[in-house]
């Protein structure tokens, strides 16, 4: 495991050891940071000081809206930690909301065959598991 881990993040990789599948996993960890974090169109525009934000002890502090890239940076620095996943696995891609809006998601690697888009931000939105935030691709929720 990475060294200088926030020790939550560190008892996460530990709690999660018994999980034996990558995709399990993935939508584990998933979960745990839609339940922390989400994304917001009006602090997306109201809170640009914290975009550039990119401690993981400061950004793990937090609950409630951060940007895209800190939930990304946050879902590898777990995933990496882990007993499945190393930095190649996990890319990062960038797309447009109400196509004008730069937003990035993750695609997570679960085998030669199977990738998996990931977009803890916008799971506010409606976006599930799997799916990413584009154009207007989002719901009312």
């Amino acid at each position: 495991m990475p060294m200088n881990l926030p020790l939550e993040i560190q008892k996460i990789v530990e709690n999660l050891e018994s999980v034996n599948d990558k995709e399990e996993y993935l939508k584990r960890v998933y979960a745990i940071l839609i339940d922390k974090y989400h994304g917001s169109r009006l602090k997306f525009i109201t809170r640009l000081w914290e975009l550039f934000d990119s401690n993981i002890d400061g950004l793990w502090r937090k609950n409630g809206f951060i940007y895209c890239t800190q939930t990304n940076r946050l879902l590898k620095v777990i995933l990496v930690a882990s007993k499945f996943f190393n930095k190649e696995d996990i890319r990062f891609r960038w797309t447009l909301t109400w196509y004008i809006v730069p937003h990035q998601y993750a695609v997570v690697k679960i085998n030669d065959n199977k990738y998996i888009n990931v977009d803890i931000w916008a799971n506010i939105f409606g976006i599930e598991f799997g799916d990413f935030a584009h154009g207007f691709h989002q719901s009312s929720k």
